[in-house]
């Protein structure tokens, strides 16, 4: 077994295994390998829920005496696309001009290999731990997130684990490394509409009812006025339409029925309740409205689905957590990281239950893309960041 103090070494381990989502293909086993002769206890319990695959994860602790510092983090990647497009195979780990190439390399098992590497070096350096350091590594981020983090955290809660802290190594930076760290994120919701019309022939619309006219009219009361105009901390509240759909494959036929899914990234001026209840305000008042329906008394006959296990908003106050990571960040860089809550959701919305949490990883422009990658440089630097902040976190 090689030293898992080179965070090079460890993500082409990591890389080399074949982990699209929910595959574990031997990345566990591969962490693992890192972590145990670190000293750390191991487990990697299954998850199953029916209508989902079963996803393994990993828990790892090594407890002393100090604060409980957990890292958190995923191991599953995104399908390759097309392998023919990529510079080399998307599983080789290959190093050119500087770079390592593969599926995974920024998100997120560079995040995990740099941090496995900052552990070893510290430990290597003290021989022990002031605190308590655990791995909480999901194969189910990208993936539904049904049998990962959530569960994952549920289990070691029941077994007696508890933590003070805990950081995501998710690429949180845009274009360079020590760019942002992420302190909270938005909350996600989602909905579909259905619309029930008449169906009818396109000629003759007096006998039919047009599903489509009452779906524009609807969505428009959501797309219009703004929801908000954004909160100290948090950007506004946005809502985009993302699928509409009338099954309809004629183009002289009136469809019985429309559908809209949409998506809402909310700020801290809403709860999913506050929320869900202003979205049916608003559907209620443009249900009413002739504008698209000359000659219709009735309101719009339409239905409203909530989409299961919305994402809650949160933002991170934790003084010793933020400021600890903020310092270590401009001692390795010499430049001070913004504190942002920008982006979408991450398995740090499970987390914030438990323990205080932020974010910060690589540098994220090319993840999920065709030969995503990872400048070397930046897998130092980042070792050297994390080594820091666990020496000061510890302490």
């Amino acid at each position: 077994m090689k030293s898992a103090t080179d965070p090079v070494e460890n993500l082409a381990q990591l890389i080399a295994c074949p982990s699209v989502t929910p595959a574990e293909a031997g990345a566990l086993t591969a962490l693992e390998s890192m972590l145990a002769p670190l000293g750390f206890s191991v487990e990697r319990p299954v998850f199953s829920e029916e209508g989902t695959p079963d996803v393994e994860n990993l828990y790892a602790r090594r407890s002393g005496n100090g604060p409980h510092l957990m890292f958190a983090g995923h191991t599953d990647v995104v399908p390759v696309g097309d392998e023919a497009a990529w510079k080399f195979p998307p599983f080789s780990a290959a190093i050119h001009n500087g770079q390592m190439y593969g599926r995974g390399a920024v998100d997120m098992k560079g995040g995990v290999a740099c941090f496995t590497a900052a552990v070893a070096r510290h430990i290597t350096k003290h021989g022990s731990l002031k605190g308590s350091i655990s791995f909480l590594i999901t194969g189910d981020e990208e993936g539904p997130s049904i049998n990962g983090t959530g569960k994952l955290l549920e289990w070691a809660k029941a077994k007696g684990e508890s933590w003070d802290a805990a950081i995501v190594g998710e690429p949180t930076n845009p274009d360079k490394l020590g760019d942002m760290i992420k302190i909270g994120r938005r909350g996600s919701l989602s909905g579909t509409i259905t619309v029930n019309g008449v169906q009818g022939h396109a000629a003759y619309p007096h006998l039919a009812d047009n599903p489509v006219r009452g779906l524009v009219t609807l969505l428009d009361s959501l797309l219009y006025p703004a929801l908000d105009k954004g909160t100290k901390d948090f950007q506004a509240t946005n809502l985009e339409v993302t699928t509409m759909d009338v099954g309809n494959p004629a183009v002289n036929v009136i469809p019985a029925k429309a559908t809209a899914t949409f998506n809402i990234r909310y700020n801290d001026s809403w709860t999913d309740e506050t929320l869900m209840a202003e979205i049916h305000n608003r559907l209620d008042r443009a249900a009413g409205r002739r504008k698209l329906r000359p000659g219709r008394k009735t309101p719009v006959n339409y239905e409203l689905t909530w989409r299961d296990r919305p994402s809650h908003v949160f933002l991170t106050h934790d003084d010793k957590l933020v400021g600890t990571l903020t310092k270590s960040v401009e001692a390795v860089i010499g430049r001070r990281p913004q504190l942002s809550t920008s982006g979408g959701t991450s398995d740090a919305r499970f987390i914030k239950d438990y323990c205080p949490v932020v974010e910060f990883g690589l540098v994220g422009k090319t993840m999920h893309m065709v030969d995503e990658r990872v400048d070397i440089a930046d897998l130092e630097t980042l070792t050297q960041i994390y080594e820091r902040f666990i020496e000061d976190f510890l302490a």
